[in-house]
């Protein structure tokens, strides 16, 4: 990698900074602040310019952790060694590696040569009088801490979390295979459905037109029942024209494409437009109907107009069959936000009332239409009248409904105007497309995030709480062993230096001035205690040309408060010279 690869490259890391969002920007700002202010008052008695390189440092450090996590966690080992008062920054700066270097074996290289010059720095720049070994086990529970804790629980929280997202993207991948597989099944359920309308309902009808044209021809027939024979004929055909667009729907989405092919003449329109045709034929039963328009008439969305007509066929075929002989009033009121579709029957005359047929009915017709007016944001109502009659209302807003609905609660047109809904069907997946059947395969399942019905494995895998008590836990717990074990240290260090550093003072009354320092020697601790450097420096001047070796006394003097007794002895030419007590505190 070259010079200006890696000068572009730095360009790139320090120019996504403002891709920040307000709330990290402030929260880095006051991290990198609290750093420097730490690192500087870490350096008090050292002079002003160790304390603004501190501060500079350790806002440089903080703010370039993220970009390179790596290189700043080196070199911010490397200046903790050497200054002994960067843990702060140590803590910090490792967690935001532990996460960000990915490959496990450089970032196992990384924290070694991090811990290499931490501890090989610590030990050159070490102050209080300790040995080799004990500096190292120093330095390596300080590192443990600072360094390796909070990465590993950094690295572990990190590696968690892409976990559960991997495992969420395959559940949602397995539930849309799932979906997929559900829908494959409801397709061969719904071809075997149209097939069996076709082999059973086709025949029925194809015999019903051919033996109703060939009675429409029969001369023994009147004009009225020639006419009333017509009708049954052209229903028929209607039928027959209905039942291949249903099969050809429930079988890809389709109507059937063989009537292109045909030579009959297309069927009357499947909308408001073709409610004409519809009194027409309730006419041709000799039934009184009579239809009524008001208001500005206004085109509706296709699946709208469709339900409008379905809505007065439905009604039209109810009224014939349970009213028989009773007149039927068909109403289309246009109103400023809707078409409002109206059939109304009137009581039965007592006249009919004996002589009624009975009637085949399925009892879903009713069903099926508060459902088709639901879809496209309407609604149907049906129940008796005042008079005694029955009566169907359909409300049926104008324009396509949007398949994500505003705040305001209004859907918005192709033309921009928003129209009100009379129902909230938000949660329903099958929203509708402007001039499409609702199907199955129209079915708009939105995937984003985690879905509803992956609550079990949430509750599974843990909640992102959990994990985070989880890893504080065990953070938590590795500063307790750590804790402990720097506490077992830092006792047994003392008893043991405190051995080094005390005497009694049956042994300093014990020797006299004149005798050999061997001798001695010989009655006092042996090894250097880094306690006894503070003894040194509180004691009486040393004589010239001597050696002087301090302790404390293991008997403390009365009335002295807050002091202790130390002897020091002063060696040259290899006899001791001076001994003295005195008071430290």
């Amino acid at each position: 990698m070259n010079v200006k690869t890696k000068a572009l490259d730095l360009r790139k890391h320090l120019g996504a900074a403002h891709l920040w969002s307000r709330r990290r920007i402030a929260g880095e700002t006051v991290l990198t602040l609290v750093l420097a202010l730490l690192a500087a008052l870490s350096l008090v008695g050292e002079g002003v310019p160790q304390m603004a390189f501190a501060a500079v440092a350790a806002a440089v450090l903080s703010l370039l952790r993220r970009s390179f996590p790596a290189s700043v966690l080196v070199l911010t080992g490397a200046v903790a060694g050497a200054l002994g008062s960067f843990g702060i920054v140590l803590i910090v700066v490792s967690w935001s590696a532990g996460s960000r270097i990915e490959a496990p074996r450089r970032a196992l290289a990384m924290f070694s040569a991090t811990y290499v010059l931490y501890v090989g720095l610590s030990i050159h720049q070490a102050t209080l009088d300790l040995s080799a070994a004990q500096t190292l086990l120093f330095t390596t529970l300080s590192f443990l801490a600072t360094t390796v804790v909070p990465g590993l629980t950094s690295r572990y929280r990190a590696q968690r979390r892409t976990l559960l997202h991997a495992l969420h993207e395959h559940n949602a991948q397995l539930l849309r295979e799932r979906e997929i597989i559900a829908s494959h099944a409801r397709l061969r359920e719904r071809q075997r459905i149209a097939q069996d309308m076709h082999d059973s309902l086709g025949h029925q009808l194809a015999l019903i037109a051919v033996h109703t044209g060939a009675l429409e021809v029969d001369r023994d027939l009147t004009d009225g029942q020639r006419e009333g024979v017509g009708v049954l004929r052209e229903a028929s055909v209607a039928a027959m024209h209905e039942l291949r667009e249903a099969v050809g729907i429930l079988r890809d989405g389709t109507p059937d494409p063989a009537r292109e092919h045909e030579g009959e003449v297309e069927p009357a329109s499947r909308g408001v437009a073709g409610i004409d045709s519809l009194v027409d034929a309730s006419r041709g039963t000799r039934a009184v109907v009579a239809l009524q328009r008001t208001g500005q008439a206004r085109p509706l969305a296709p699946a709208a107009d469709h339900a409008a007509y379905r809505i007065v066929q439905e009604a039209l075929t109810n009224a014939l069959k349970h009213a028989q002989g009773a007149s039927i009033s068909v109403e289309l009121r246009y109103e400023p936000d809707s078409l409002v579709v109206e059939v109304a029957n009137g009581p039965v005359p007592a006249t009919t009332t004996g002589v009624r047929r009975p009637v085949v009915s399925g009892g879903q017709g009713l069903t099926g239409l508060q459902e088709r007016a639901r879809l496209v944001g309407g609604m149907v109502h049906a129940g008796p009248a005042a008079d005694g009659g029955f009566r169907v209302a359909g409300v049926l807003p104008y324009g396509a409904r949007s398949t994500h609905a505003p705040e305001s609660g209004r859907w918005g047109t192709d033309s921009g105007q928003d129209v009100s809904t009379f129902v909230d069907a938000a949660n329903d997946f099958r929203g509708q497309r402007e001039g499409v059947v609702p199907s199955d395969g129209d079915a708009d399942i939105d995937w984003s995030g985690a879905p509803d019905r992956q609550k079990e494995f949430d509750i599974a895998m843990g909640r992102k709480k959990k994990g985070i008590v989880i890893g504080c836990s065990a953070a938590v717990v590795a500063f307790l062993v750590l804790g402990v074990l720097a506490v077992v240290f830092i006792v047994n260090l003392v008893y043991k230096e405190s051995d080094k550093v005390m005497i009694k003072p049956s042994v300093y009354n014990s020797v006299k001035v004149g005798d050999a320092e061997t001798a001695v020697r010989d009655t006092l601790p042996h090894g250097k205690s880094f306690m006894a450097g503070v003894l040194d420096d509180e004691g009486p001047a040393v004589p010239r040309g001597a050696k002087c070796a301090s302790y404390l006394s293991t008997e403390d003097w009365p009335n002295e408060g807050d002091k202790m007794p130390a002897y020091r002895f002063c060696f040259k030419d290899g006899k001791l010279i001076e001994k003295k007590a005195y008071l430290v505190k």
